[in-house]
């Protein structure tokens, strides 16, 4: 049986770019979920690359929000940026208010740059 999301990390040790390809629903949310937990305290800066997500429902944002509050929890956290780069999840986040909580950024180049 496929699993609908891949996720791949690279980065350095105190930059972590996760990039998630499919669709991020019940059924895969626990896998981002495990994937995100990867990330350290000496990471100081975090990209979620969204532009490859197809799907995302309220378990996706919620493993998102969840991870965000650990990442931010310390006083020296670093940035934790969003690349969305399709409408429809961009829509996602704007209806629920997270575009507002997030950076979110159109590509991977510009969350990089900040």
């Amino acid at each position: 049986m496929r699993v609908g999301l891949e996720v791949y990390q690279e980065g350095s040790e105190d930059r972590a770019v996760f990039r998630v390809v499919g669709d991020v629903d019940l059924s895969t949310a626990p896998l981002l979920r495990d994937r995100l937990q990867e990330i350290t305290t000496n990471t100081k800066a975090v990209v979620i690359d969204l532009s490859e997500v197809a799907f995302l429902d309220s378990t996706g944002l919620s493993v998102l929000v969840a991870t965000w509050n650990r990442f931010c929890a310390t006083e020296d956290h670093g940035s934790f940026r969003l690349v969305v780069s399709r409408r429809s999840i961009q829509r996602v986040f704007d209806v629920t208010g997270l575009s507002d909580v997030f950076e979110v950024f159109p590509t991977l180049e510009e969350a990089i740059k900040g």
